[in-house]
This record gives C-alpha cells, structure tokens and sequence, in this order.
C-alpha cells in the first residue's frame, strides 16, 4: 500500500480544467490549450506523499528549473510559454507556476547517471550492470562511472516505483530513432548540467528527464536539474565507498526509517507527520542548493 497519506481536493480556478494531481504539481489547462504547472509543497519519500509539506519547497523547484532551462537553451528546447499567474488564481501560486506547451509526452523517465549509487549500484552488485550496461570491477558506491550512462525507466503512478529497463526495451516501446533522439539528448544535457555543476562545488550524481515533442520537435519538459529529480552531492565531501551526503530528501528518508519514527515501511501502514526539525532542515537543504547552483540569495 502507498500513494498520498492525505491527497489534497485540487483548487478550482475559473477558465483552468484540472487534470491531474501528480506527488508535487497539479496540472490544469487553460482555454488556450496550454498546460499551467503548479508546484505545490508536497514532499514524497518511498513511494508516499507525506502528511506534512516542506514551506517554500514548489518555488524552489519552479525557480530552479528556470534557472536551468535557461542555462541549456542553445542546447535543449524547453517547454516554458511563461510565468503569469491565470487570471483568478489564488496569490500563492505566484513563484510556482509554469504555463507550458501542451506536448505529445514520451512514457519514459530519461535517466543520466555520472556516478553509480541508488538502485544502479544495486544492479551492479549482483550482475557488475546498469539497466544491461557492463561496468568495470572494483566499483563502489559513489564512483564516478568511466563516462555518463543513459539508464532509462519506465513512468509509474502515485504510489509505484519507476521500474529500470534497458535501452532495447526504450526502442521496442517508442521506436528506434525516437529512443536515439532520447539517449542523445538526455547525455548531451546531463553533461552540460555536470560541468555548470562542478564549477561551483557540486557533483551531479544522477538525474532524471522527461520530454515530449511539439510537432516532431524533442522538448525538455516538466522540472529539470532540482533536488527532486537529481542528486546533488557537496563535492568537497565525495568519498566513494560510503553514502553521500545530498542536497534532497535525503534528510526525511533517513528521518522515515528512524527508530524515532517508529514507522516501518514495509508495513501497510502510512508514514508519520515530519517533526517541525526535520522539516526546517529539508528546507534549509532544498535552499542551499538553489543557492550554490545559481549564485542568486533565495528571497522566500
């Protein structure tokens, strides 16, 4: 059992049809046809979205992917129409709303890995693989891989876990050129975001895209490059051979599996309200790494 412990009524803005209440964004449609992505506070951690949210966390998610969608422009075309709030929409959607081209989406999370960790370096234990990739010997957790590996996942529901498969599995699903295009793109992406990473401090472990295409134009689309959707490491404190310390939800997922919280995920049961600690230094991580990354001071 899991999805959302409480799942929020969606708020009803006139000219806007709801169409989806997602872990973190509600996404409407506005008369225009155009996608209005609303990122809420929400915080999900292991395949549950939690009781309590974390304050100013869907501005810092919006505010970044702008940052990077701007800094991958020349590269990657992006599906971002603009910023304004639809006219009625309530005051606190300001800072976490994106209006966006309405895309044909592709049902594959586009996964990019520098580093082996997570369940890549589950794979590799057994089998010295990532999604059918061979790997050297001698890996451990945190080892930066000998190049970026495009390591693709299926798109799950609220409450189910993206499954790994291979990249024959992508071009059997999408079709060769279109699993091409994704690779390519996805690599070329991660590559850049690594480099702009690096230079201030930061590695880059993982991260996970999805795009869509406009006519047959690939679009970068929904968020990019957060601590949602990547890992983000202080590379002052790379030490592979051990976990990493991260700028994500890192903090509420070792919480969760605390004796203090008394929770056992393995049951049916769902997870526990955050301690206001807990939540104040998620926060905290969430804002330090908007600010590294864009050397621009968070104003909440």
């Amino acid at each position: 059992m899991s999805g959302f412990v409480e799942k929020p009524e969606p708020i009803q803005v006139p000219g806007l049809v709801h169409l989806h209440t997602g872990k973190v964004r509600e996404l409407y449609q506005n008369e225009a046809g155009d996608l209005v992505m609303v990122a809420s506070d929400r915080m999900s951690a292991y395949d549950w979205v939690l009781p309590t949210e974390i304050p100013d966390k869907g501005r810092v998610l919006t505010q970044l992917s702008l940052w990077w969608f701007d800094q991958l422009r020349d590269l990657a075309p992006n599906h971002v129409i603009g910023t304004d709030l639809p006219e009625g929409a309530p005051a606190d959607w300001a800072g976490r709303t994106l209006v966006c081209k309405s895309l044909r989406m592709v049902p594959v999370e586009c996964v990019a890995r520098g580093y082996l960790t997570g369940s890549g370096l589950l794979e590799y234990d057994e089998s010295r693989t990532v999604c059918g990739l061979a790997l050297p010997e001698g890996l451990v957790d945190g080892s930066e891989l000998p190049a970026p590996i495009f390591t693709p996942a299926t798109k799950a529901e609220v409450g189910e876990h993206d499954e790994n498969v291979s990249y024959e599995e992508v071009a059997r699903q999408v079709g060769a050129e279109t699993a091409a295009q994704l690779r390519q793109e996805t690599l070329a992406v991660y590559s850049r975001a690594r480099d702009i990473a690096r230079e201030r401090g930061i590695i880059l472990a993982d991260t996970k895209f999805e795009f869509g295409f406009d006519g047959d134009t690939l679009v970068l689309a929904d968020e990019v490059l957060t601590p949602d959707s990547s890992r983000f490491w202080p590379a002052d404190q790379w030490e592979p051979g051990r976990a990493q310390p991260s700028y994500d939800k890192q903090y509420v997922r070792d919480w969760l599996t605390s004796a203090e919280s008394g929770w056992d995920r393995r049951s049916e049961q769902p997870p526990p309200a955050l301690p206001e600690r807990v939540v104040e230094a998620t926060r905290a991580k969430y804002v330090e790494a908007y600010e590294r990354l864009t050397g621009l001071r968070w104003a909440s």
